[in-house]
């Protein structure tokens, strides 16, 4: 199936530069109302404003009303991240033993999953692009499926191998022109209602309206679901020393007027943290995390030198606090695309000086980066890892990073290591890799032989394990006998 795509569904999922068209929309008064903790009534909603729900009046319906709209044999896509429809997928769950051979395919989602109990096995199964620590239990037990790929190019499946029957998202109460904002931004989610037979919406006062192509008109909607609550939230990693150790040696290397694709986690935070003196740094990346909140309330973070959509803050997905989602809300600073664009690394490649900060769980002395799995196990994901580093790499003046600290939280296990271990994926080739950091230094690997890069990353592990590393080496012939580092 992969070898034939439906070409007249290509021009859905492929990139291409959007228009801002959508950024017009005035803003409207946001209609907001106390959290409820669960789904209102099918009548209409209450609320300051809900002259604008008239429209989609007849839409309106219960969370469990609304999933009967999925039938056995389904596959059902999620929003991810803070705009999971917990909602929906609760009702869905409460309805398991109706239905059989349900796929649920989603990226990164928040919270728990009560579709994943064991009971649910034959009605319904999960299918993850992207693992998060809610899932990788079900996946290491065979109860859910795991799909190695990178993020830009999940779209591209909703046309032939991946068809979306039905998919789940949460929006925005509709504006006076009666278009949905993607709660926390488009990802793949806005691409896949496009392809499904079925659109299911939870509306929620509480989402943030997110700016760019972030919008599917009320219309478009099977059924919409009207509830109130605060949307799911991913709080900062606090980083320990060594985060901030490797932080720094990463900040050292960020110029004023670049551009940044950073993710989640402790050191990503730890090395925004730090460029505090830095001057009109912009942001293209595929998530946007809460440290960009503070460098844009303190003028750091301009976009000033963009060379692609100078002025904004680019990305696919907001995930971080709720102070992150006050910060997207209606704010024009922000530019959302569906990650098939946001993730291309021809448009990546668009703006100078394009640095790429992403981590990993171990490196090999060649360079290979294995990034989503420990071994054989599933951990995480593809994400856009390689895509930014590809297109950073193709930036004028861009360069991509790899940063980790060099052993296990408890110090026992070196994460440079002589070989992956068997059944590590190999996320970033060691073709693909420009520079490794960790607490210790940087190991500049571009363009290097397998001899300098193994004499490069042994200088940047931590001591302990580098006479262990240094006897590869020599026996596997990387390095002559002496001339290894200590």
């Amino acid at each position: 199936m992969l070898a034939g795509p439906a070409r007249e569904r290509d021009s859905m999922a492929t990139p291409a530069k959007p228009s801002a068209a959508q950024d017009g929309h005035k803003a409207t008064a946001r209609l907001r109302r106390p959290s409820t903790g669960g789904s209102a009534a099918p009548e209409l909603p209450r609320l300051a404003g809900a002259d604008r729900l008239v429209s989609v009046r007849h839409k309106l319906t219960t969370a469990e009303a609304a999933v009967g709209l999925v039938r056995s044999g389904d596959r059902v896509w999620v929003q991810q991240g803070c705009g999971t429809p917990t909602t929906l997928l609760d009702a869905l769950a409460a309805r398991a033993e109706d239905l059989h051979d349900v796929e649920i395919c989603h990226m990164l989602t928040l919270g728990p999953l009560a579709y994943l109990n064991p009971a649910m096995a034959g009605h319904l199964r999960h299918n993850g692009m992207f693992l998060g620590g809610n899932v990788r239990a079900a996946v290491a037990e065979g109860r859910a499926d795991y799909t190695p790929i990178s993020l830009g190019e999940i779209e591209r499946l909703f046309g032939d191998v991946l068809r979306i029957d039905v998919a789940f998202l949460q929006t925005t109460p509709p504006d006076e022109h009666g278009f949905l904002s993607l709660a926390s931004g488009p990802d793949c989610s806005l691409t896949a209602a496009r392809h499904a037979s079925r659109i299911v919406v939870e509306m929620n006062d509480q989402s943030p309206r997110a700016l760019g192509d972030t919008f599917l008109h009320s219309g478009m909607a099977t059924a919409i679901v009207p509830v109130s609550r605060p949307l799911q939230e991913l709080a900062p990693e606090p980083p320990d020393p060594v985060h901030v150790r490797v932080a720094e040696r990463v900040a050292e290397l960020i110029p004023d007027g670049a551009t940044l694709q950073v993710g989640i986690g402790a050191i990503p935070g730890a090395v925004l943290a730090l460029l505090g003196d830095r001057r009109d740094l912009g942001i293209h990346s595929e998530l946007c995390p809460d440290g960009v909140v503070p460098l844009i309330e303190s003028g750091v973070i301009t976009g000033a030198c963009k060379t692609l959509h100078p002025g904004k803050v680019v990305c696919g997905l907001a995930l971080g606090s709720r102070r992150l989602l006050d910060c997207i809300d209606d704010n024009p600073m922000f530019e959302f695309h569906p990650t098939s664009y946001v993730n291309d690394p021809s448009v990546i490649a668009r703006n100078d000086t394009m640095i790429a900060i992403n981590s990993a769980i171990e490196v090999d002395l060649t360079g290979q980066v294995c990034a989503d799995s420990i071994g054989l196990m599933p951990y995480s994901g593809v994400g856009g890892q390689l895509e930014f580093v590809r297109g950073a790499a193709h930036s004028r003046g861009g360069f991509s990073v790899i940063a980790l600290p060099s052993t296990d939280r408890a110090g026992n296990v070196s994460r440079i290591v002589p070989t992956l271990a068997p059944g590590a994926g190999v996320v970033t080739t060691r073709a693909d890799v420009h520079d490794i950091v960790t607490e210790y230094g940087v190991a500049h690997l571009r363009g290097r032989t397998l001899r300098q890069r193994a004499e490069a990353l042994i200088s940047i592990a931590h001591p302990r394990f580098r006479e262990q590393l240094s006897e590869f080496a020599v026996r596997e012939h990387y390095l002559d006998a002496g001339a290894a580092p200590s």
